[in-house]
């Protein structure tokens, strides 16, 4: 196979031309020519579908002063547009700071590499929370028949990572959308995985997030659940617990299964504090919907 390397800086720098491939160069040296904004369409086998809004607005402000510094990759439509093959967050940021026209590389791409080209980047860049990376890796191989190895390296990974993502899509559903939300780590969701019964699954996922409990700890906790073992979640010893009404730790538990994150009551019948923890923008988003919020 041949291959041509030298296509400027960055991502190009990481993807190899192949045969077939073409760049259709505009008047500057490295291929670059002006695209207008809104002339792009995202790409349908975009891996991310998560932008974080605040993450934008930093990149719009450093595009204001700065400019785009890399140039997108798109391939060019039929009807005179353009795909996003890689650089969706900057054409987002470009469009949020003012932007009408962006520096783009024009490249001509079969389907299967123009999702190794969106996976690459999104990987190289870590820009991918790990159920988008997951479902990233099962598309390009499901499209590719690529292996897990080869998969890993078309993408420049260790198997390892590769396989560890695709355990992933192996979770509970409720489990995917908190590791998706930010909810739980990469490290709590593994020690989910390693528990065998799906009920004990479930007892330490709201263990997780419920009281909060380290990945280590997480770890030990699957080894007792695999072990038939139900105790305390948290090893160090803890002063007796204050007796609690139990109608009170019966409504606790309804707002952390509604809720679908930590909740703690503190108080009795009459009156008392609720706390509930949020662990991203996005999260409290979903919160204030769920808590009947309006926009």
């Amino acid at each position: 196979m041949a291959v041509k390397h030298g296509l400027g800086k960055g991502l190009e720098a990481l993807i190899p031309m192949e045969d077939g491939e073409e760049v259709l160069r505009g008047p500057s040296a490295a291929g670059e020519r002006l695209i207008p904004l809104d002339t792009l369409k995202a790409n349908p086998g975009q891996p991310r579908t998560h932008f974080d809004e605040e993450a934008l607005i930093e990149l719009a402000d450093s595009i204001r002063e700065h400019g785009v510094i890399q140039p997108i990759i798109v391939e060019e439509t039929e009807d005179g547009g353009y795909i996003i093959v890689a650089g969706e967050r900057r054409s987002r940021a470009a469009k949020m700071a003012g932007l009408k026209e962006i520096p783009a590389l024009v490249r001509n791409y079969s389907e299967q590499r123009r999702m190794e080209v969106a996976l690459i980047e999104n990987v190289q860049r870590a820009d991918l929370n790990p159920m988008e990376e997951a479902r990233a890796y099962k598309n390009l191989m499901a499209l590719t028949g690529l292996s897990q190895d080869e998969a890993a390296l078309r993408v420049g990974k260790n198997r390892s990572t590769v396989a560890n993502a695709l355990r992933l899509l192996k979770l509970p559903e409720a489990v995917q959308e908190s590791l998706e939300a930010g909810r739980l780590t990469s490290g709590h969701a593994r020690a989910i995985l390693a528990v065998n019964s799906p009920a004990d699954q479930d007892v330490l996922y709201r263990e997780i997030i419920g009281m909060g409990i380290s990945v280590r700890e997480s770890e030990r906790r699957a080894g007792e659940l695999n072990s038939g073992k139900q105790g305390d979640p948290k090893k160090e010893p803890k002063p007796a617990p204050v007796k609690r009404d139990p109608e009170i730790a019966a409504m606790e538990e309804k707002f952390i299964e509604a809720l679908g994150t930590k909740v703690s009551i503190q108080g009795d019948l009459q009156k008392g504090t609720i706390r509930i923890d949020y662990y991203s923008m996005d999260d409290l988003d979903r919160l204030y919907s769920i808590l009947g919020g309006k926009d």
